[in-house]
């Protein structure tokens, strides 16, 4: 019998994809087909910090190494707390109803096409932010993709 896979930790990052004149990357994702998202995913493990969960989420959901593609992470210090979805939750330990889900930005240098890990996600798109973010399922996700004006001005 294959051993118990470990439960999710309840923290996880969000990951705006984004080039300097605010075109948003979405990917959809293949347990839900319609439903999409910026990149997104829990810490592995307790002392991964959430740069380094953001880095790694990049790498595995579209193959971006962040250093080797001129990109600049940016962590937003925003945090969302929220319910998990009820057909997820069997994910985490018995009890655990809420995540923590830090938001960062990633500006790239311009539109890359990412390599989706096949599993995860079906497709991906750039969009202008403003549609982006009507696409986007998860409020969060939506709510910080129309703060990417304000965080990309930082940038400037």
């Amino acid at each position: 019998m294959p051993p118990a896979k470990p439960f999710k930790i309840p923290e996880s990052v969000l990951v705006v994809i984004h080039t300097p004149d605010l075109q948003v990357l979405l990917i959809e994702r293949a347990d839900h087909p319609g439903f999409w998202q910026s990149v997104t995913g829990s810490k592995d493990t307790p002392g991964e910090t959430p740069a380094e969960t953001a880095r790694r989420e990049v790498l595995e959901e579209t193959g971006f190494d962040i250093a080797a593609v001129g990109g600049e992470l940016r962590d937003w210090h925003l945090a969302n707390v929220y319910e998990i979805y009820p057909h997820w939750r069997h994910r985490y330990a018995p009890g655990v109803t809420r995540n923590t889900e830090h938001v960062f930005g990633l500006q790239l240098p311009e539109k890359l096409t990412p390599r989706l890990a096949p599993r995860e996600h079906l497709s991906w798109v750039w969009l202008p932010w403003h549609e982006a973010a009507d696409r986007c399922f998860s409020p969060s996700n939506a709510e910080a993709v129309l703060q990417l004006p304000r965080f990309s001005a930082a940038i400037l």
